[in-house]
């Protein structure tokens, strides 16, 4: 089997689920144009907990993470199938780290976000990795290496948060705002280093000063994509298929990285 692409991809706001606009057209694209997936792993930003684990449900619920939002958000449901399978060979995988099999847990808003235009018709088994909270982020790279055979075997693996997220400074409400410079120089300096595939200073992210402290003042939404360039190969291509910032400080930076066409 052809080794599978892997993506990041900035969710944003949780009404991106039952809206359209540019992002969730791109969203919608890359699952048009992506191989089909056997089974999808994804590591949301919104299951950030002490010690590792892997959803291993057979019907995962959908669920609603999030406060305050029109009843029709609450309405949306994703019933893709789970898929124990896959959860155990994940466990597999990132032995001898301990890994909790959850029966609880299910889809929350960082997958189901993406996945309501990417697969609409919800068929595609999905499984959730959990990010330890306790780990550093040196730690998770090096956790997440281990998943690099869940490529050749048709697996997509799906890093769901956002390269920005300070929702401290995000301009709520209907009114569009610039980005902060500080975001844009973050992004931009992020960027360029997966563009050359340095990913050490990645990985290191912390220690970008004050435009990091800003960028990113919680590390959950950060770690996803350190899971997804964990899996990158030397000879992949890496391109950004989503764009842009919503807020004024949440960048919906998509990042792809597939085998080169010959």
């Amino acid at each position: 089997m052809a080794r599978m692409p892997i993506s990041f991809l900035g969710h944003g706001n949780p009404m991106n689920a039952i809206q359209t606009n540019s992002w969730t057209e791109a969203w919608a694209k890359l699952g048009r144009e992506l191989p089909q997936p056997r089974a999808i792993l994804s590591v949301s930003a919104h299951w950030y907990v002490p010690g590792c684990r892997v959803s291993a449900e057979e019907r995962p619920r959908t669920i609603h993470d999030f406060g305050g939002f029109p009843r029709a958000l609450y309405q949306v449901q994703y019933p893709a199938p789970g898929s124990p399978a896959l959860a155990a060979r994940v466990r597999d995988l990132l032995a001898p780290a301990s890994v909790e099999m959850d029966q609880s847990w299910g889809l929350d808003h960082g997958t189901w976000s993406l996945l309501v235009h990417m697969y609409q018709g919800a068929q595609i088994p999905v499984v959730q990795l959990g990010i330890d909270e306790t780990l550093p982020a040196r730690e998770h790279f090096a956790l997440a290496r281990r998943l690099r055979p869940l490529r050749e075997e048709g697996v997509l693996i799906l890093g769901s948060g956002d390269v920005v997220h300070n929702l401290h400074t995000y301009a709520w409400g209907r009114k569009i705002v610039e980005p902060y410079d500080w975001a844009l120089a973050f992004e931009g300096r992020i960027r360029r280093l997966i563009e050359a595939h340095d990913f050490d200073p990645v990985v290191d992210y912390e220690s970008m000063g004050e435009e990091a402290a800003l960028s990113a003042p919680t590390p959950d939404h950060f770690l996803p994509l350190l899971y997804v360039l964990a899996q990158v190969e030397r000879e992949d291509a890496i391109s950004f298929p989503v764009e842009g910032f919503d807020g004024g400080s949440v960048s919906m930076l998509g990042v792809l990285a597939e085998p080169q066409r010959r």
